[in-house]
């Protein structure tokens, strides 16, 4: 084992709190939250505030275009820590490797049946998160006893072969490579599914993606360093600059633009760095000014990652949220309330509803794993 690594089990609360957050943005959204906040249309800032919650059509950046790319920085850390807690207990990379290509094959097959969902009949798609993170978390394990610069190597090298792909693969009618339904994403889901996403997304992002996986184990494994928290910070900010710097810039220099639904390299890099930044920044308040007396309302949530991300995609979404609703706007038609906030507080009460969920899971020591 590398001689930096701490023997210490004290567990990173704030990684607890970011993989917790992220699932409550996410629940919001299975919700229908964001969009009952639009569609109170209260224009100026608060609108503008409000479409940071939603992806950016095309070429630019939102908010809501980081949880994704935060989500598969998490993934990478969460196993790093995993795999050296297993290590100190005599377990080797090669009899670890079984439970993760069990989990990888129980990610994929969970992300091409919430499609099935979805659609509500059998389809054969690949763009859930889950199906690209079972690839991901592959390609990040073989390599996780590498060195930093292997590593960091092995995630330049994924995104550019995402440019070469783009740039020079080019058939006709998918022969602009940053151009929606016109790329080489695009042509490679009509090879593998027969179909091309009506949104843009296409499966050929578990590449770029890879990257953010990658990044998140060198991020796990600097966090549980014995390097001082300071050092931890720092390193965690410049690679956070860099990676916004790279991706700004050939965004700006008219080289690639940040594109996320086909994950352009330019994104990989900006979205990156931004998540890097997010997770100094709770390192920094929650493990080092150990500012996390509420830490709990997110750790219970994080607890039960991806059980709640299920749970919110399919019962959630087919029959939670309308169940929720009979028992809101019943209450508010009581009250003779009738008007665009309703929806708003009938979403929040189905969040808190599935928060709630997750605390009772989490009072009962109950930690449903896949």
């Amino acid at each position: 084992m590398d001689d930096i690594i701490s023997k210490s089990s004290t567990r990173l609360v704030s990684l607890d709190v970011m993989r917790g957050l992220i699932m409550i943005l996410l629940a919001g959204e299975s919700c229908l939250l964001y969009e009952s906040l639009r569609n109170l249309h209260t224009g100026g800032f608060a609108d503008s505030l409000i479409d940071e919650f939603f992806h950016h059509p095309w070429h630019g950046l939102h908010f809501w275009d980081l949880v994704q790319p935060a989500f598969m920085l998490m993934a990478g850390a969460a196993m790093y820590i995993s795999y050296q807690s297993k290590v100190q207990k005599g377990i080797t990379w090669s009899q670890n490797f079984r439970h993760i290509a069990i989990r990888s094959l129980k990610l994929f097959l969970l992300g091409t049946g919430l499609h099935c969902i979805y659609a509500g009949k059998m389809v054969w798609e690949l763009w859930n998160v889950l199906t690209q993170l079972s690839f991901t978390t592959i390609i990040a394990y073989v390599i996780i006893n590498r060195s930093f610069w292997f590593q960091m190597g092995i995630s330049v090298l994924l995104l550019v072969i995402t440019e070469v792909l783009y740039r020079s693969i080019l058939i006709p009618g998918f022969d602009q490579p940053f151009v929606e339904f016109h790329n080489f994403g695009a042509y490679f889901d009509t090879v593998i599914m027969g179909k091309i996403n009506t949104d843009g997304w296409v499966a050929i992002n578990i590449i770029p993606t890879a990257a953010h996986t990658i990044w998140g184990v060198l991020a796990g494994k600097l966090l549980i360093s014995k390097l001082s928290a300071n050092k931890k910070i720092l390193y965690l900010v410049i690679a956070g600059v860099i990676g916004l710097l790279l991706g700004f810039g050939l965004d700006a220099a008219n080289i690639t633009p940040i594109i996320k639904r086909i994950g352009t390299s330019s994104f990989a890099l900006v979205s990156g760095g931004w998540v890097l930044l997010i997770m100094a920044f709770l390192y920094w308040l929650v493990d080092v000014k150990q500012i996390n007396k509420y830490a709990w309302i997110c750790t219970v949530v994080g607890m039960n990652a991806i059980f709640i991300y299920i749970f919110f995609e399919t019962v959630g979404s087919q029959w939670f949220n309308g169940a929720t609703r009979i028992f809101t706007y019943g209450a508010f038609n009581f009250l003779h309330i009738h008007n665009k906030t309703v929806p708003v507080f009938s979403a929040l009460f189905t969040l808190f509803l599935e928060w709630l969920l997750c605390y009772w899971l989490s009072k009962h020591k109950v930690s449903i794993k896949i």
